[in-house]
């Protein structure tokens, strides 16, 4: 089973997001995450380092500059989506990847709150 560290770029990323107030609600994971044709798109625009910014998780030995190395995406490389950060928390806890679990659960914490959900 992969390991992975927590992007902490990202981390900082989507808190700037949060804190502007980019961020969606409501929303399918399933429907709105970024497929491999969106995120080839992304990449024809914008670097690797943008890339990662999307990602909770670096890959464990995995090379920079390849989709194999960010894991546990979070937005629809414009916004961040609640139901991703869900989905990262669950994923992440399913497979016992304890600090990507912990940095997405503190970000759908920070995301609530700016959205005043209680």
């Amino acid at each position: 089973m992969a390991s992975y560290a927590v992007n902490e770029a990202s981390v900082g990323h989507a808190r700037k997001l949060i804190e502007a107030r980019q961020y969606v609600l409501d929303s399918d994971w399933g429907e709105v995450q970024p497929d491999a044709a969106a995120q080839n798109a992304y990449l024809e625009g914008h670097t690797w380092e943008e890339y990662a910014a999307w990602h909770l998780g670096l890959t464990d030995g995995a090379n920079d500059g390849t989709k194999a190395r960010y894991a546990f995406g979070y937005g629809d490389l414009r916004r961040v989506h609640r139901s991703g950060l869900i989905a990262c928390v669950y994923r992440a806890a399913e497979w016992r990847h304890k600090q990507v679990e912990l940095a997405a659960h503190d970000l759908l914490q920070r995301l609530d709150a700016r959205a005043g959900i209680t």
